[in-house]
């Protein structure tokens, strides 16, 4: 299961969206017969005859009169092409979405092998094993530190449930909200003793918030900046999060590439405000860094029926950590910080992501790290998307 992701697409039962009819307007052409020189001896006056045959002639008579003559016909009116219907969403799993607009997201991580989950206090707060440097590493000794356990793990999985909602009152600016949930399952903790380990953990993680301004937003290309902070509403202690409040400013891009493909990239900054002491304590330095982060995805709709849409993606995902500490299990002593600044993360995650009738769409896809740095060297996503 960790190596390889099933993707599977699910056909969600909806109602068809109905499309508004382009009107065309059928016009009918009467022939018009111009009053001959035999009709205009028989009726000099030009006023309306019946029809028949002329007495003597052979020759039948349509009616006519001088409105009729002078009569022209309708201008034919310009008739305007749809234009290609507006996406639903973004395409890719793992990459913010450039697109405004109203939706619900139910999203759903499993991820293995986190060996320094309080790396620049990204995933959550300094180890409170520092709290038990007293008499081994005074410089070190921090009694306020926040983060779970008073010991380190060797590694961690971890798995996270989101509900995501983006209400758009404008087609160009919308607000956003993020609940997540956590569980931890910490693996082969080493704790200081006499103090207790680290148990299995599970509850709210730190809540974000933010909005999002499309600065383009075009049929075929959004460029969007959005701006999230999160807040510290989990509980650093059993390692819901990180006990400090965090914006992330972003640029976020999509261009559609002919009907069936597209590419979306974004770039950002993850800013902690504030966060706990570094090490050593007495410097200014903070155990939080500030994170870079960055990718790129482009994808192709292999079907699309006008009401289903698959569509292979592929995303290379990458952060560069600028500064910060991690507590390193094979450190010189147990808790022994290090320098987690300069450290470059990259992921390639696979998925595919099945759309219908341009509202549901489930993604599922699988990562794995590149590096020798990462937040986690698997991950499996699942996501739900409904858009209004």
């Amino acid at each position: 299961m960790k190596r390889v992701a099933l993707v599977l697409m699910l056909v969600l039962p909806t109602t068809v969206m109905a499309q508004d009819a382009v009107p065309v307007e059928r016009l009918h052409r009467a022939t018009i017969v111009e009053p001959g020189p035999l009709a205009r001896a028989v009726n000099p006056g030009g006023a309306s005859i019946a029809p028949g045959p002329l007495p003597g002639s052979g020759l039948s008579l349509l009616p006519t009169s001088p409105s009729l003559g002078a009569a022209q016909p309708k201008p034919v009116q310009n008739v305007q092409t749809p234009r290609r219907p507006r996406p639903e969403g973004s395409m890719v799993g793992y990459i913010e979405d450039a697109i405004v607009g109203s939706r619900v997201r139910f999203r759903f991580d499993g991820a293995f092998d986190n060996p320094f989950p309080d790396r620049a206090e990204f995933f959550y707060a300094k180890c409170s094993c520092y709290q038990g440097l007293a008499g081994i590493i005074p410089a070190a000794f921090d009694p306020d530190a926040s983060g779970p356990g008073r010991g380190v793990p060797e590694t961690l999985n971890f798995q996270q449930l989101y509900l995501n909602a983006e209400y758009a009152p404008h087609s160009r600016f919308s607000f956003l909200v993020e609940l997540p949930i956590r569980w931890l399952q910490p693996q082969d903790f080493k704790p200081i003793p006499p103090f207790p380990g680290f148990a299995n953990q599970s509850g709210l993680a730190d809540v974000r918030a933010g909005v999002k301004a499309a600065l383009v937003a075009g049929d075929d290309r959004d460029v969007t900046f959005q701006l999230q902070a999160y807040l510290p509403t989990g509980d650093a202690s059993s390692g819901l999060g990180t006990d400090h409040v965090s914006v992330e400013p972003a640029l976020l891009y999509h261009q559609q590439l002919g009907q069936r493909g597209a590419i979306e990239s974004q770039i950002g900054m993850w800013l902690p405000i504030d966060g706990n002491a570094g090490v050593p304590t007495s410097g200014s330095d903070k155990f939080s860094g500030n994170v870079l982060f960055y990718g790129i995805g482009p994808s192709y709709e292999l079907y699309n029926n006008g009401r289903v849409r698959f569509a292979p993606v592929v995303e290379l995902v990458g952060w560069r950590v600028l500064d910060g500490f991690q507590t390193e299990v094979g450190g010189p002593l147990l808790g022994a910080a290090g320098d987690a600044g300069g450290l470059n993360i990259v992921n390639l995650k696979l998925g595919a992501r099945t759309s219908l009738d341009m509202r549901s769409s489930l993604y599922v896809g699988y990562g794995w790290a590149l590096t020798d740095a990462w937040w986690y060297k698997e991950v499996i996503r699942v996501e739900y998307r409904y858009s209004f």
